[in-house]
This record gives C-alpha cells, sequence and structure tokens, in this order.
C-alpha cells in the first residue's frame, strides 16, 4: 500500500526589524544679529545637568554658575518614559545636558524628543555626549577626591579631605558619582565660568549641595534601612526569582498587597518618592477611603480580581514593534483589554467626583473595544496554540480558507496520485509514497533496493533525482511536477499571509499604544490604592490629615505598624511637635523600654502619611515636612572602609548640614560608639547647636542614655526644649515596663535589669552595680577580696612548682640569676 505523508515543519516568514539611528546636534543655533543681547544687563545664570540613565534608575548632578556650586540627587527609579528626568529639566532649565555617548532606547528616544523640541525653542538645552570611559566609576571617584575645591582648606590632608566628602557626597549611589564625574570632566573640558582665564585656573566649586525636586521629600537609603520601609532577604529558591532576593518584614511587605506587577512598581516608586504636595495625596486618601465604607467592599473586590488581568503592556508592544510577537502575547493582551473594559464599565458606576474614577471611565475609550473585537474575530487562540505559531479564525481571509481546504484533502488525493506513479514503477519497488516539503515541493518517495548501492543505481528513467534520506530516496516526477504548478507551497503560502495579517493587526494595535499606556497608568494606581485600602481595612488605620501652617507632626496614639504585628499586645503613644515649642524631644529611659521602638514610631506614621496611604493611628496631623533623617542603626560594611563611628558621624553631618526647619530628625544613641565622655560632648554639641537656630531648628527626636546630659546641665533650657521618658515601675528587684512616653527624665538606665533578661551570671551584675556605685560616687575601685586571695594561691603554687623542678646537681646552675628572675618576681606578686 502506497504510504502518503505531509509535512507541516518549515522555516517561518516573518517580517524584519528595522534599526534607526537618529542624530542630535551637537550645539545649540548661533544667534543671528541683535539677537544674542538680553534685556538683564547681567550676565545670565548657566545650569549645565549630567545625567545617567540605566536599569530603570536615574544618576543626576548639575553645577549652577550663579552660585558655582554642583547640585546632585541620590540614585533614584524612574520610569521608562522618563518622567522624572523631564521634571528635572522643566524645573530647573539646564543650558546642556550632557550624557554618556552609549545609550539605551529609552534615553534615545528621550534625547530625540528632545534634540526635536530643540530646533522649534531654541531655547532648549544642548545636548552633549561624551565617552562612555569618561562615566567609568572608578575614574569619576579620583576626579571627585582629586578636585580643587574652595571650600576644603589647604592645610586637610588627604584622608580628612576623603573622610570630609564622604560626608556630603553620596558614594554608595554608583550612577551619581558617574554622574559627577561626568560633569566634572565636561566642566574642564568646556572651562564654564574660566573660558578667558589662564589655563592654570580651575573651575570654581563652592559647594556640594544635595538636589531634591519640589513636593518630594528627601530621605536617603540610611533611613530606608533602619525604620524598615524596605528588607531584602534571601529567597529560599535562587531558581523562581532572578535576583534571589525577596520581600522580607518590611513596611512594603505587608502594605503590598497589589495584584499586578505595574502596581506593585509602583507602589515602590511611590515610596522611594515620598511627597507633600497635598492636592496629590489628599486624591490618593479619597479613593482610599472610599474603598473602605462597607457598601464598596464587594466593589473592591471585584475590581481587584479584573486587576490581576493587566499585564505587561509595553513589553508585548515593543515585541510589535519589532515583530517577534508571540501567540502568547495575543492571548494576554485580549485578557488586559477585556478587563480594561471591565474596569472602565465598573467605574462608570462610581462618583466621577473622585478624579481615578473620571479619568479610568473617559479615558479608557472605544478604540479599546475596537482592539478587542479585532483580535476576537482574527485570532485563532486555539489553533495558534497547537501549530505554535499564529493562525487566523475561519470566513477571514478566502484565500488561506482555500488553501487550508486543500490542505485539509490532500492526504487522500496524495494516495491516488502515490498508486498511479506506483502502476508507472518499476514492478521491483514495492511501494511508494507522495510528499510534501515545505519550499521544496512534492515529490516522489521510494524505498531504497539492495541492488542500489552506487549513485549511479539511483538513476531512474523518467525520474528526477532529488536526495537520499533514511533509506528513501526521493524524485521529481511528472506529476509531482504538476503538483507543484497546481497546487504550489501551501504551507509556505498559508503562513505568508497569517503573517502578513498579523502584520495588519500589529499596525492597528500600535496605532492605539497610547490608550494602551494609559490604561497601565491608571490601572496601576487603582491597583496601589486598592492595595492600601485593603491593608488599612485590616489592619485598623486611619486617614492622616495635612496642615501646611503646622511645622511638624501630631500623632494621636499611634502604633508601630510592623511591632503591632510582631507584639501580643502594643501599647499606643502620642506625639506632637509643632511651633516653636518642643522642638527637641530628648526621651530617656530604661533599656528595652521602647524608646527606639517611639523613634521609628513617628517616623514610619509620618512616612505613611506622605505616599499617601492611611495611618495606624487615632488621628494624625501632618504639617510641611520636607525631609526625613534619621540615625539609629548602623549599616556597617568592609566595603565602606568606615569605622562604625564614622558611619554614625555621617549620618548625623547629613542631618547637620541638609534639615531644615520642616525636617524630621530621629536619632538613637548618638555617641555611644566612641569614649564616653567624647560621645557625650558631640551629642551635647550637635544638640545646642540645632538649639541655637530657635524657629528655624528642626524636629528633632533624641533617644539617649547619657543621664549626665541633664545632670551636668549641658543643654540650654528653653520653650524648644522637651523631656519625655519611659514609663516604668520597680516591683521589689524587677522592673516593670509600662512602654508609655511621659514628660520627665529618667533618674537611672536600670543596665542590670536589662542584664539579668540576657541572663549574665548574678555575681558579674552585682560586681556591675558595684562598679557603677563607686564611680557615681567618685570612689576608687578595688579588686575583689576573693578574686585576689585566689591570685595569691595561684602563685604561690607556680612557686613551689618552680623550686620542684629545680636540679640542684646541674653544673651550670646559677642559683643567683634563679632567685633574681625566677623568685623575687614571683614573690612580689604574691606579697
Amino acid at each position: 500500500m502506497a504510504l502518503v505523508g505531509a509535512t507541516t515543519g518549515g522555516t517561518p516568514q516573518g517580517l524584519g526589524s528595522e534599526a534607526s539611528a537618529t542624530s542630535f546636534p551637537s550645539a545649540t543655533p548661533v544667534p543671528g544679529p541683535g539677537e544674542a543681547e538680553e534685556d538683564d544687563p547681567e550676565e545670565p545664570a548657566e545650569i549645565h545637568l549630567c545625567v545617567l540613565w540605566n536599569l530603570g534608575h536615574l544618576g543626576i548632578a548639575y553645577y549652577d554658575t550663579s552660585d558655582s556650586t554642583i547640585h546632585f540627587m541620590p540614585d533614584a527609579p524612574d520610569h521608562e518614559n522618563l518622567k522624572l528626568l523631564q521634571r528635572v529639566l522643566d524645573e530647573i532649565n539646564p543650558q546642556s545636558v550632557v550624557t554618556s555617548a552609549k545609550q539605551d532606547e529609552n534615553m534615545t528616544r528621550f534625547l530625540g524628543r528632545l534634540a526635536s523640541q530643540q530646533r522649534r525653542e531654541p531655547k532648549r538645552p544642548e545636548i552633549i555626549f561624551l565617552p562612555n570611559v569618561d562615566f567609568g566609576l572608578e575614574i569619576s571617584k579620583q576626579r571627585l577626591l582629586s578636585g580643587n575645591y574652595a571650600f576644603i582648606p589647604d592645610s586637610m590632608t588627604t584622608t580628612e579631605k576623603i573622610i570630609f566628602l564622604s560626608s556630603i557626597i553620596p558614594f554608595d549611589c554608583l550612577l551619581t558619582v558617574r554622574a559627577l564625574g561626568g560633569l566634572l570632566k565636561f566642566l574642564g573640558r568646556r572651562r564654564i565660568g574660566v573660558e578667558l582665564e589662564d589655563y592654570n585656573i580651575s573651575i570654581p566649586i563652592l559647594g556640594f549641595k544635595k538636589f531634591v525636586l519640589t513636593h518630594l521629600v528627601s530621605i536617603d537609603r540610611d533611613t530606608y534601612s533602619v525604620l524598615q520601609i524596605f528588607k531584602s532577604e534571601s529567597h529560599p529558591s535562587v531558581y523562581k526569582v532572578a535576583s534571589g532576593l525577596k520581600e522580607g518584614l518590611s513596611l512594603f511587605g505587608i502594605l503590598n498587597r497589589c495584584r499586578c506587577k505595574w502596581g506593585e512598581k509602583l507602589l515602590r516608586l511611590w515610596f522611594t518618592r515620598p511627597t507633600h504636595d497635598l492636592e496629590e495625596l489628599n486624591s490618593r486618601l479619597d479613593v482610599i477611603q472610599f474603598f473602605l465604607l462597607p457598601q464598596n467592599l464587594d466593589m473592591a473586590q471585584m475590581l481587584h480580581r479584573l486587576l490581576g488581568h493587566i499585564k505587561n503592556v509595553p513589553l508585548i508592544l515593543k515585541r510589535m514593534k519589532l515583530s517577534h510577537t508571540k501567540v502568547s502575547d495575543w492571548q494576554v493582551l485580549y485578557k488586559t483589554v477585556y478587563s480594561a473594559l471591565g474596569l472602565r464599565d465598573a467605574c462608570r458606576s462610581l462618583p466621577q467626583s473622585i478624579p481615578l474614577f473620571r479619568d479610568i471611565a473617559q479615558e479608557f475609550s472605544d478604540d479599546l473595544h475596537h482592539i478587542i473585537s479585532l483580535i476576537g474575530k482574527v485570532v485563532d487562540f486555539e489553533g495558534s496554540f497547537a501549530a505554535n505559531h499564529f493562525t487566523v479564525l475561519p470566513s477571514i481571509d478566502p484565500e488561506i480558507d482555500e488553501k487550508k481546504q486543500k490542505l485539509v484533502g490532500l492526504p487522500s488525493f496524495l494516495t491516488e496520485v502515490a498508486w498511479k506513479e506506483l502502476e508507472s514503477l518499476d514492478s521491483r519497488i514495492p511501494s511508494c509514497s507522495v510528499i510534501y516539503i515545505p519550499l521544496i515541493g512534492f515529490l516522489l518517495s521510494i524505498p531504497r533496493l539492495p541492488s542500489m548501492v552506487e549513485a549511479s543505481d539511483f538513476e531512474i528513467e523518467g525520474l528526477e533525482f532529488m536526495f537520499l534520506s533514511e533509506e528513501k530516496l526521493h524524485y521529481r516526477s511528472a506529476r509531482t511536477k504538476e503538483l507543484d504548478a497546481l497546487l504550489g507551497d501551501l504551507h509556505c503560502d498559508i503562513r505568508d499571509r497569517e503573517t502578513l495579517l498579523m502584520y495588519q493587526l500589529q499596525c492597528q494595535v500600535l496605532a492605539r499604544a497610547a490608550v494602551l499606556t494609559r490604561v497601565l497608568d491608571l490601572a496601576s494606581r487603582l491597583d496601589v490604592l486598592l492595595a492600601l485600602a485593603s491593608a488599612a481595612r485590616d489592619y485598623g488605620y486611619s486617614r492622616p490629615h495635612y496642615s501646611p501652617q503646622l511645622l511638624g507632626v501630631r500623632i494621636q496614639n499611634g502604633r508601630h505598624p510592623l511591632m503591632e504585628l510582631c507584639a501580643r499586645t502594643f501599647v499606643p503613644n502620642s506625639a506632637e511637635c509643632g511651633g516653636n515649642r518642643g522642638r527637641v524631644k530628648v526621651i530617656t529611659g530604661p533599656n528595652s523600654s521602647g524608646k527606639s521602638i517611639y523613634l521609628k514610631q513617628v517616623g514610619l506614621i509620618t512616612f505613611m502619611a506622605l505616599v499617601g496611604s492611611f495611618v495606624p493611628a487615632e488621628e494624625a496631623e501632618i504639617g510641611a515636612v520636607d525631609a526625613i533623617f534619621t540615625r539609629i542603626h548602623s549599616c556597617e560594611s568592609i566595603s565602606l572602609g568606615l569605622s562604625t563611628f564614622m558611619i554614625d558621624l555621617n549620618q548625623v553631618a547629613k542631618a547637620v548640614n541638609n534639615a531644615t526647619e520642616q525636617s524630621l530628625v530621629l536619632m538613637d544613641e548618638f555617641g555611644k560608639g566612641t569614649n564616653t565622655v567624647d560621645g557625650l560632648a558631640l551629642l551635647a554639641a550637635v544638640l545646642r547647636h540645632w538649639l541655637s537656630l530657635g524657629p528655624m531648628c528642626p524636629h528633632i527626636f533624641v533617644a539617649t542614655n547619657f543621664l549626665s546630659l541633664f545632670q551636668l546641665q549641658l543643654l540650654p533650657q528653653g520653650p524648644l526644649m522637651q523631656y519625655l521618658t519611659m514609663e516604668t515601675c520597680e516591683d521589689g528587684n524587677d522592673l516593670v515596663f509600662f512602654y508609655r512616653v511621659c514628660e520627665g527624665v529618667a533618674n537611672a538606665s536600670h543596665a542590670s535589669h536589662t542584664a539579668a533578661q540576657a541572663r549574665l551570671p548574678d555575681k558579674l551584675i552585682s560586681r556591675g552595680k558595684e562598679v557603677s556605685d563607686l564611680i557615681r560616687s567618685g570612689k576608687p575601685i578595688k579588686p575583689i577580696k576573693e578574686l585576689l586571695k585566689e591570685k595569691q594561691m595561684e602563685n604561690c603554687q607556680t612557686l613551689v612548682e618552680k623550686f620542684l623542678k629545680l636540679d640542684l646537681e646541674d653544673p651550670n646552675l646559677d642559683l643567683e640569676i634563679f632567685m633574681s628572675q625566677e623568685v623575687l618576681p614571683a614573690a612580689t606578686t604574691i606579697l
């Protein structure tokens, strides 16, 4: 019986991707006669900005000729469309933008738009590319450390200069360091401000200042770490997570209930960019409050389910642009658009007074209906997954339907052709088959006979030999050639036609990419606010209020959002700092009484309010806060090359150099990393410095065990000072902690009670208390008699052993030397 086969594999024919290069002007247009004159006779200030973009983060630094100061912004995350960079450009309006010649697609596209605007607007910045080697990390560090700065005295040694600069410049922000290095290279090459001076005259740099965008609250990495806003832990299975890390017990971890990845990404962005823009914060809180109403719980759950189908649309659009679309991409896009339409219909039934609901109802346009209609009518999902390539539904293209119909009936037709071919072949050939191979066509396949040894034996009259494969000889015959002319290359024709339809469908989707991008933005925002509402409902959070006139914060019965989940019971505490009273709060109390938790609680509640979340407190009123500084925990690392105390000093230096009257400063046990007297003096000096600022003093919470700070009256008295303590009660030899904050000063640190809880031996604890009392009374400290007697007995035993080992018959023995070197020192210790 003749065998018939049809091969369905083949090389897919897709659309090739095009690569385009965008060129940018290297200089701004030269002004014509009369254009260079300014109304202001003074020389206008110039700002030259350097920016680097890598792995979703920006490093920005700029030089302002008006004050000869370099401003920098620590590494900050940004969207792929570089909204944060555009915000920086809009705010500072630089004369030039310096960047690396090696850039990814996002930055290239952004600079392309900037260059096109430049032609229409002569005041747009000049775009300057430097070789990527000029932005090397090590060479950038060398430029920073070897620079000639007017604010550093010449008397400083190299080591002192490095330590001083490390307290100002965040060397752990690698992109910022590289941007600073590239900026210094550009300034030196252009000689900004000293163009006509001698070449030995360097660019004047009068200082480095941290640059913070308007409405954004400045928070450094140490603060994020000590407050446990983020906390990465090793994932138990590194094969499931590319980074090998997962979120541990952190504020982000307990609030992140987002259903889509873009929602989680936006929540992280909000956490890294807290703001005091009241309009933005209240718009977030309005949505959270709406979903907290009991009658809206079902709606919130329904929206949360729909958001779970919102997927990575930008990646799909990128693949479409490159014609790399997968079958699964069409299905994901279909579900995403379908869910987006569900979100739109749901939001149309919600109060349109809330901007987010109104935006979703209006901006999720009918283009989404068009996209989902096209995909639903064209794409054959079941057939595409079965064939592992894009296929279309029937009745879309008559030509494809006709060719597919021929392909369906092809096996039976080829069987008839094979029988006819077998009748005309040599009788020695037992069977044959007609097969179809894409790109080659129809072939006659016969088994290899034992007599067919040499290549010349393969020749058969009337047949054209093609090739030998798996003991099968393949030929072209008159009938197969007729089939090629009649049917053609069916598989490739169908694939080519379907590829053309897929390209047309891609063009339709890409033409509506703007609405898809907007869907992702609004859906991720809705996802974040639903997540915050869910957490607020479960944990009993309340809505904070904002008061621009209040300089500080007021918290009524606040709770630590993480500690209350770990402790059996949690005692809430209030906090108030505002106006010109009680700006500096010094908190004392025994160890383990809750001082550190109280500090972190104030910082976390303030932070949560500044990202637009409900807070763990009965009431919270947040004033104008522009930054949060902390010195709570030292993040030690060998790679930093700094001692623990130097790290503490750097953290305090950031607060001293950058804190304003609107800043919140949290300090815990500063000064304990060095000599007690020196640490106490430094703490007192820092607090006195801030107190001397008067109304410009930041809002400061200081926890300390330096009771000498009060006993020696090292701090001035006044309305700015307030002393707080943690309430305790002594019950015999036990110390009972109430974990409540009250006014007053602790009379002792009660370190012995903490030592007992740590199970130190009673003998050591009693000796410690004895020494502590002697130091306080100014009396000399004497060794313990029992220990002294034990030591004498040991020395006597040692001396007796030396005499017993003495060999009096030894001719080399010198008794005088033995007595002076061995006996007398031991006897002296005994006496």
